[in-house]
């Protein structure tokens, strides 16, 4: 079957789409990439989701402009990557723009901006979305929910074998080994922390707005890096909670960098007052994108350590991340997961395709021993599309 998969993450940076077959052994399916497309979105829609994902308040009106206006984003990718129409069924995450996690205190719930019947009626297909929402009705945490699809397409190798995504949020899939005592053993999965969200929000902040983002790293790798005060970070509570655990920009937004900055700043290195030094944006980078892969490493510390760690997700295109990650999880293969021919762009998008196949298959798509659910769900919420020819113009 053929199957279109959309996604975009955390970061709000655009959509990414893959058109995808599968068929076969639901659990291990036969599977190939057909087509992808990564598509921004527009300048002034990104900076309105991220807006909103920080909490600034919107009107009603504003709010489902705003879905809307993603969900037309959504629609032009599915149509870029699949020209020719092949797809039968399309699976959509949506745009997150507040996620809360279950507490004692407090069931979890989480918000993907996305007007899924629309979008049925846009492409003329039938749309499966709003996938977080049954893990979260059975007490799990919604996420992630790729670790699932990571254990279906890429499978084991002779030890423990780990995935990680450095999207806005970095999230590891630890997957067990295909043989010897621990081959039963449950597939992991967790959010670590942030990833680009810091380093993101801090290049537009450090650099008034000109830039979007650290090009390679190459800002960061000017500075000097404090050890110090990532040892300090690392004892924060979201980083000693053993999972079951997922978090977003609200927890590492805007709010959370301002407090590091101040921190980096009494630790030494100048205000990040208006007209902030070079060499205190450079330092704020650098130990910003330290502590992504400090956080990372110190997760697989904490497990069984794998034999590799598969990297995928925008961070892939950050060379000084990379070869921080590398430099604290030594004795560790760390390879892009483009190598077993997914680039660091169709992971998701993939792992979304395949969700509402399962999703019209019957089967489960969360994994208990990842999310915390009191039981695997099949994800989503089908919405069909019309029976008639075309599609619906957009705008």
């Amino acid at each position: 079957m053929h199957v279109l998969g959309l996604m975009s993450g955390t970061s709000a940076d655009g959509i990414d789409a893959v058109l995808a077959s599968f068929e076969g052994p639901l659990a291990r399916p036969r599977w190939r990439l057909l087509a992808s497309v990564s598509a921004p979105y527009p300048d002034d829609l990104q900076a309105r989701l991220v807006a909103m994902g920080q909490g600034e308040p919107l009107s009603a009106a504003a709010i489902l402009d705003l879905a809307e206006a993603v969900t037309e984003q959504q629609a032009l990718a599915a149509r870029a990557c699949d020209p020719e129409r092949r797809a039968e069924l399309v699976g959509c995450h949506g745009q997150t723009v507040w996620h809360r996690p279950p507490t004692a205190q407090q069931r979890g719930a989480s918000w993907q901006l996305l007007q899924g019947p629309l979008l049925a009626e846009l492409l003329a297909k039938p749309v499966v979305y709003d996938f977080r929402g049954a893990d979260l009705a059975l007490g799990g945490q919604g996420a992630p929910l790729v670790p699932a699809t990571d254990a279906a397409l890429l499978g084991g190798i002779g030890g423990w074998r780990a995935v990680l995504n450095l999207g806005g949020i970095a999230n590891l899939t630890l997957l067990p080994p295909a043989r010897g005592p621990d081959r039963h053993a449950a597939v992991r999965g967790w959010d670590c922390g942030p990833a680009n969200t810091l380093i993101d929000l801090a290049v537009r902040r450090l650099s008034g707005g000109r830039l979007g983002f650290d090009a390679d790293g190459a800002w960061a790798r000017q500075g000097r890096i404090q050890g110090e005060l990532i040892e300090r970070w690392l004892r924060e509570p979201y980083f000693l909670q053993e999972p079951p655990k997922s978090s977003g920009r609200e927890s590492f937004g805007a709010p959370d960098l301002e407090r590091r900055l101040a921190e980096l700043a009494a630790a030494g290195s100048e205000p990040p007052s208006t007209g902030s030094s070079d060499r205190f944006a450079a330092d704020a980078l650098a130990t910003l994108t330290a502590f992504t892969a400090a956080v990372v490493a110190a997760d697989l510390e904490r497990g069984p350590r794998p034999l590799e760690l598969l990297v995928a997700g925008g961070g892939c295109r950050n060379r000084f991340l990379i070869e921080q990650l590398r430099r604290r999880c030594r004795g560790m293969a760390v390879r892009p997961l483009q190598e077993l021919g997914i680039a660091d762009c169709e992971r998701e998008a993939l792992a979304f395709a395949l969700l509402a196949w399962w999703h019209r298959c019957g089967h489960p798509g969360s994994l208990p021993s990842v999310t915390g659910a009191s039981r695997g769900a099949v994800l989503g919420v089908r919405t069909p599309a019309a029976r008639r020819r075309g599609a619906l113009r957009i705008g």
